[in-house]
């Protein structure tokens, strides 16, 4: 996976389009924390197709929101189809895994407190 961290302005008149903020690399999971707090993070990630994210847990609540194509969401073994515009909360503590079905675009909030 690639990681990058990006800065975003912090000028409020200043509007951002979440898809163009990350781009595919083929074969490959691209992030970029967009902000990264002790309290929690907010990471946009590009999966090509077929890429993902095998099952694991994390302590924290999150919410999955989907930027652009379709991923299938593993949570405790339910398997559930998101497309543009959809997301799903992850609960602390439970195992999940994702796998993008085409080109896939999600934006992650982890809450940490």
């Amino acid at each position: 996976m690639t990681v990058e961290n990006i800065e975003i302005s912090k000028s409020a008149s200043e509007k951002i389009n979440l898809e163009n903020l990350i781009a595919y690399q083929e074969g490959s999971v691209v992030s970029k924390t967009i902000i990264g707090k002790k309290t929690g993070t907010v990471t946009l990630f590009a999966f090509d197709t077929g890429q993902g994210l095998s099952e694991h847990t994390a302590p924290f609540e999150a919410l999955v929101y989907v930027v652009d194509g379709e991923a299938k969401i593993t949570i405790s073994g339910n398997e559930q189809i998101l497309k543009k515009g959809e997301m799903v909360t992850l609960p602390a503590n439970e195992p999940h895994a994702v796998k993008a079905l085409s080109p896939y675009k999600m934006l992650l909030i982890m809450i940490k407190s």
